[in-house]
């Protein structure tokens, strides 16, 4: 990876959107998240797209902002179903919001970053979403996300 010359060159990062945890049981997490931490349900969906039903949760004095994302596999072919096999429950990506997906794609390329995705992705909410491959961020699977507009999702 080369150094980056100067802003115009940065993928456009406009803050930290989620931590992705990997549950074996999503129902066992949330009650975990709610009952014991006290964090808050504010969105469920299921992606069937990403083999994943998943939660976003955060505390109850913060509006969205950062969010907890609990992930569970809906089956055996899902990605996610996998990395639990492989890994077990725990830390699964870290997600940056962008203020656009396809041009943080186009400046992240050339630089020697391996995308998972040829194009971006469903994501919560209406968002678009692609992956940066971990052997490229020191190992930590990185999420870039670009919210939905306002009114969507």
């Amino acid at each position: 990876m080369s150094s980056w010359a100067g802003p115009e060159a940065l993928p456009g990062v406009i803050g930290l959107d989620h931590i992705g945890l990997a549950v074996a049981d999503l129902d066992a997490a949330v009650r975990l998240h709610t009952e014991v931490l006290g964090l808050v349900v504010r969105h469920r969906e299921t992606n069937a797209e990403q083999g994943v039903e998943e939660v976003m949760l955060s505390p109850v004095t913060v509006g969205p902002g950062t969010q907890v994302q609990l992930l569970a596999a809906l089956d055996e072919h899902s990605p996610l179903h996998r990395f639990l096999a492989r890994r077990g429950p725990g830390l699964h990506h870290l997600a940056y919001a962008v203020r656009d997906v396809r041009i943080a794609s186009d400046v992240l390329l050339p630089q020697g970053f391996r995308l998972l995705y040829d194009a971006p992705r469903a994501g919560t909410r209406g968002s678009l979403i692609n992956f940066v491959h971990p052997k490229d961020t020191g190992g930590v699977l990185i999420e870039l996300v670009e919210p939905a507009a306002q009114g969507q999702g």
